[in-house]
């Protein structure tokens, strides 16, 4: 809880820094613009810029501290606004400016928020139907239990695993989508031989690995963000070596395919199958860390090793 209260904290300042950076600048133009009434629409642009990354909130708060610090500079250095001292004319003149400048500030303010955070709220609602519709699509791979719910789960751990990294909300958004759609091509896989309680053939392993293509074909004609996680989709096996379905290795793999490819193999271990009864947590996590440099990239195994530990590399029954 204190580490997520200081990285809020952290981020917090990063908003105010940016946006008293911002009053700052328009503060040091219009001290070589002195007498220019017009520099006051430069002080729009921190509420402007707070409204679109950080919404109502932050950009009402910028609107006021760009007012109090326009207000503060006015007093101080009146001919900066074009006013003049001791000129009663000139300065009501300069504070009606002011008041009216500052009133549709931060009106424009609160209303730029607003159309932000309702932008927001209708995204997060579209991005809530798009993974539910992915999770419906995921049902038609297999009816056994392991296949219906294994995507979901990876999907889980994927996210975990990319929040331990610290990657950026869109990349990991692409790592929920790909987890989901990763075994896709099953579809096109003889049903005999996901579920054959035997070893698999040499043909069988040759036809089972034909999937990852085939789910990429299946996705293809689909446009849109779908579009950015094919790559993914075709990575997730290739090895940290090079010695995976393709010849692709190290850095070479896209991050977020060599972070499913963690989460797919965890849960593969610790799952039952027709073939095999699933491993503890615990010898999985030592068989992943085993394949660190070989099989997995050694930093998404750190962070996968973190998540472990603070016990989020679990799905309750519940959801599964």
């Amino acid at each position: 809880m204190k580490a997520k209260w200081i990285s809020r904290l952290a981020e917090v300042n990063k908003e105010l820094l940016l946006i008293f950076s911002i009053i700052a600048a328009a503060g040091l133009v219009n001290f070589f613009v002195a007498g220019q009434r017009l520099i006051l629409t430069f002080y729009n642009l921190p509420s402007l810029l707070a409204a679109y990354y950080f919404g109502r909130r932050r950009a009402v708060e910028s609107a006021l501290a760009s007012i109090l610090f326009v207000v503060w500079m006015d007093l101080m250095n009146p001919k900066v606004l074009g006013g003049v001292a001791g000129d009663s004319s000139r300065r009501l003149l300069t504070w009606s400016d002011l008041v009216i400048w500052g009133g549709f500030l931060l009106i424009s303010a609160y209303a730029t928020g607003s159309l932000y955070e309702l932008g927001e709220r209708r995204l997060a609602e579209l991005r809530e139907t798009y993974y539910g519709v992915l999770q419906i699509l995921t049902h038609f791979v297999g009816n056994d239990k392991y296949t219906q719910h294994h995507s979901y789960r990876v999907s889980v751990y994927a996210v975990r695993i990319a929040e331990e990294m610290r990657l950026p909300e869109a990349q990991v958004e692409d790592i929920r989508a790909a987890s989901l759609l990763h075994d896709i091509g099953k579809l096109e896989t003889s049903r005999e031989i996901l579920y054959k309680a035997a070893r698999l053939s040499t043909d069988e392993v040759a036809e089972l690995r034909t999937h990852v293509q085939k789910g990429v074909s299946l996705l293809n004609p689909v446009g849109g963000s779908l579009r950015r996680v094919l790559p993914i989709i075709l990575a997730h096996h290739d090895r940290f070596d090079g010695s995976g379905y393709r010849p692709t290795k190290g850095l070479e793999i896209p991050v977020e395919a060599r972070i499913i490819a963690v989460a797919d193999v965890y849960d593969s271990l610790i799952s039952d199958r027709p073939y095999r009864k699933g491993v503890s947590p615990f010898e999985a996590r030592t068989t992943i860390v085993k394949g660190a440099g070989s099989d997995f990239d050694p930093t998404v195994v750190k962070a996968f090793e973190l998540a472990f530990s603070k016990q989020r590399m679990e799905v309750p029954e519940v959801l599964v």
